[in-house]
């Protein structure tokens, strides 16, 4: 009994630790289970990325799919006043939805172990000005 949730475990920090292009393919699932695995290296071709910052950000979906708006808010606190101008749209299927949100947690845990916990209560991160 040992012996499986230790290799259940081994196989869920492996899964962990990879990228969601990396997971077990047919030929490494028959690889034998001392054999080091072999990452996999995906080429891309990032020359006609459309690059845009955003401040704001919408989910919203159907049964079948993902929206994820990306907008500038020019009123970051409080309530807008105008209507935020939404800059790009990323529709997903929710299995690269799952993919997507697991690795932004990996990027966000390894950011916060290197520089700290990130605040998003923004009331929480305010320093209250001292009094004159």
């Amino acid at each position: 009994m040992a012996e499986s949730e230790e290799k259940t475990t081994k196989e869920e920090q492996e899964a962990a630790t990879s990228t969601p292009m990396e997971q077990q393919t047919p030929e490494k699932a028959s690889q034998q289970p001392n054999q080091p695995q072999q990452r996999q290296q995906i080429q891309i071709d990032d020359t006609k990325a459309n690059v845009a910052y955003a401040n704001f950000c919408r989910v919203t979906g159907t049964p079948e799919e993902l929206i994820i708006d990306f907008g500038l808010n020019p009123q970051p606190f409080g309530v807008p006043t105008t209507p935020i101008p939404i800059n790009q749209r990323l529709i997903v299927n929710f299995y690269t939805a799952k993919r997507m949100l697991h690795a932004l947690q990996l990027s966000v845990q390894r950011q916060e172990a290197t520089f700290g916990v990130l605040e998003t209560d923004v009331q929480k991160r305010v320093v209250p000005r001292a009094t004159r």
